[in-house]
C-alpha cells in the first residue's frame, strides 16, 4: 500500500489498457453493463472522461418575480420538512397539521424574500437562469492489461461458456514441405544414365554390319 504526501493512503496503480472509446457516456456505461452481465470482473475497469469541458444551458429569462417565485418554492419545501419533523412531538392531529402548515407558510415566505432581494442586489448582470454540467469529449473504457483480450471477447464474440479456457497458438516452426505427388507409373530414373537403352533389333544389325566389313588391316 502506498501513502500520498497529506498522508492518506493511495491504492497502487494499476497497468490498464484501453478497450473501446466512445463519444457518449450512456455508450461506455452499456459496454461496461455488458461485462458485468456477463461475468467479468468490472472491478478491474474504468471509464475516463477526456477533453473535459463545461456546459451550460440556458433556462429562460431570469426577473426578480420569478427570483421570488423560485424562492418561495423551495422555502416551502424546507418548511414542509421541518414541519413534518417538529409535528413528531405533538400529542394531538391537530397541533400536528397546524404545525406542518405554519412551517410551510413561514418557509414560502423567507424563501420568496431570500429569492427576490438575492436576485435584486446582482444588479442585472445576470437575468437568466440555467443548469451547468461538466462533459468529456472522449469516454475511455479500460481495463486490466491482463484482462484485455478476455473483455475484447466478451464484447466482440458474445459470451464463452464458464468452464472454457482460451489456449494461444504457440509459434510456428517454419513452413511444413510436403512430398510431391507422382501420377501414374512412371519410377525416376537415376542420374547418369541414358534416358533409354538400344533396341535388341538395333544392336543385332551393328554386328552384321561389322562381320561383313571384315577385321581391319
Amino acid at each position: 500500500m502506498q501513502y500520498s504526501p497529506a498522508g492518506g493512503p493511495v491504492s497502487p496503480a494499476v497497468d490498464r489498457r484501453l478497450l473501446v472509446s466512445y463519444d457518449n457516456y450512456t455508450a461506455a456505461q452499456r459496454a461496461v453493463d455488458t461485462l458485468s452481465d456477463a461475468g467479468f470482473p468490472v472491478e478491474n475497469t474504468a471509464i475516463v472522461g477526456s477533453d473535459l469541458r463545461l456546459e451550460e444551458t440556458v433556462t429562460g429569462r431570469l426577473t426578480n418575480g420569478r427570483a421570488a417565485l423560485s424562492g418561495l418554492i423551495t422555502g416551502a419545501v424546507f418548511g414542509l420538512v421541518v414541519g413534518l419533523f417538529l409535528g413528531l412531538f405533538t400529542s394531538t392531529t391537530t397541533s400536528f397539521i397546524g404545525l406542518v402548515l405554519w412551517s410551510i407558510l413561514w418557509g414560502a415566505i423567507a424563501g420568496a424574500a431570500f429569492g427576490f432581494t438575492s436576485h435584486a442586489f446582482t444588479g442585472g448582470t445576470r437575468d437568466f437562469s440555467s443548469r451547468s454540467s461538466i462533459v468529456a469529449g472522449r469516454y475511455d473504457v479500460l481495463v486490466a492489461s491482463s484482462m484485455l483480450d478476455q473483455a475484447q471477447a466478451l464484447l466482440q464474440g458474445g459470451v464463452q461458456p464458464a468452464d472454457t479456457v482460451v489456449v494461444q497458438r504457440p509459434p510456428s516452426a517454419g513452413p511444413v514441405t510436403t512430398s510431391p505427388v507422382t501420377t501414374g507409373d512412371t519410377a525416376p530414373q537415376a542420374t547418369g544414365f541414358p534416358e533409354s537403352e538400344p533396341r535388341a533389333e538395333e544392336v543385332r544389325d551393328e554386328d552384321r554390319a561389322g562381320a561383313s566389313r571384315g577385321p581391319r588391316p
